[in-house]
């Protein structure tokens, strides 16, 4: 693995780094100051501008094709923008289930109709997507889930909850497994539906989070009849009744780099560093150095690893079930650089901001995109080859 970037790449780092710089100054001029976070109300419509100025410069979906918003960038393209984009400190992109979670699957498995009319739309941030997975009593275990879609003609009745979905309460669809078949054993039986949020029969409820945000929702399906095809082409990603093997691919997404690129890790390492640097006192003890080496070399391996991961899949070699390691990598990680920045805070830590908020979300990383504890699961039966226990 060669890990010198090209002439090429260099000058898309450079555009990428000068186009960050000037609009995010630009756009946080227009917030007022500090925008707001993008699972509030407020937050969520002040990053709509942001995302309109990223699409018009063919940033928003870098490595997809031209004809659907992209610059067809390589994927050491792409990471190279995700390293530019958070170094800049850009915000959490409020699209992003849409782009990192739907879309690689939408391009995998979907049709041409679907691909043309769902992912322009996608990437201009008109149509807003949230993940429709988690269910009372079925978080981790995703294959317990109750909703139901039956199929009557020209479409479906759809029935029950779906809960946790994030951003729910701002976004305009919804993609997520339904229980097509009840007579099929858990995995069978299961259909993987994209639905509009405005249908009669839908009630979306937001609520809040531990750290006061609003942008989760509760989305409850009450007879609902969904088309076949509707605006977007149709109603069905993949085949009826297989929807657990599109889930995958889904999941293998959320888990894997495409959600969590270590960009993020990195510019969080950086930042933590200049902590370091400008805190004084006992807060400096050496124990805390030696955790600070360690966490920002772990970013580093993280990083590094990433780019094994992306010279393995250029060379068609998926990287499969391995993704279970890839969360259970950034999501500690993500704890252990957020818990060591609250302790060089000291007392300071007790006020609320950007680290403290921060470490906040990051203790949801061991639990959503499939706990850790199933990860584990994972990795000891089909990565080492475990027996079950």
């Amino acid at each position: 693995m060669d890990l010198t970037w090209s002439d090429d790449e260099e000058a898309f780092r450079a555009e990428a780094r000068a186009w960050l710089e000037e609009h995010l100054a630009r756009w946080r001029e227009q917030c007022g100051g500090a925008p707001a976070s993008g699972d509030t109300a407020e937050g969520f419509s002040q990053q709509m501008v942001w995302e309109e100025m990223l699409f018009e410069a063919r940033w928003a979906v870098v490595s997809w094709p031209e004809e659907y918003g992209g610059r067809a960038a390589s994927l050491w393209e792409w990471l190279i923008f995700e390293e530019e984009y958070y170094r800049a400190g850009a915000p959490q992109r409020i699209t992003q289930n849409g782009i990192f979670l739907l879309a690689p699957t939408v391009f995998e498995v979907g049709t041409d109709e679907q691909r043309d009319h769902i992912l322009p739309r996608m990437a201009a941030a008109q149509d807003l997507w949230c993940q429709g997975w988690s269910e009372p009593g079925s978080g981790s275990d995703l294959a317990s889930l109750r909703s139901t879609a039956r199929p009557v003609d020209g479409g479906w009745v759809l029935d029950g909850q779906k809960t946790w979905t994030t951003r729910g309460a701002f976004c305009t669809h919804l993609f997520g497994l339904f229980r097509s078949d009840p007579g099929q054993e858990r995995h069978r039986g299961l259909t993987y539906l994209l639905v509009p949020l405005d249908l009669e029969g839908i009630t979306v409820r937001g609520f809040g989070r531990l750290d006061g945000d609003t942008g989760f929702a509760e989305v409850f399906f009450d007879g609902v009849f969904l088309p076949d095809a509707g605006p977007l082409g149709p109603t069905v990603l993949g085949e009826v009744g297989r929807g657990w093997n599109v889930a995958m691919a889904t999941t293998s997404s959320e888990r894997g780099l495409t959600l969590r690129s270590p960009g993020r890790f990195m510019a969080t390492a950086d930042r933590l560093l200049a902590l370091w640097r400008n805190v004084d006192g006992p807060t400096r003890a050496p124990h805390l150095r030696d955790r600070l080496v360690d966490a920002w070399m772990r970013a580093e391996a993280y990083r590094v690893q990433t780019l094994a991961v992306v010279s393995d899949t250029l060379a068609g070699r998926p990287a499969g079930a391995a993704t279970s390691l890839v969360k259970l990598w950034w999501s500690e990680l993500d704890v252990e650089l957020h818990d060591l920045a609250l302790q060089l805070l000291g007392p300071e830590a007790e006020v609320e901001g950007p680290w403290s908020k921060g470490w906040q979300f990051s203790l949801s990383g061991p639990i959503y995109a499939g706990t850790n504890e199933i990860q584990r699961n994972i990795t000891a039966e089909r990565v080492l080859g475990l027996p079950r226990s």
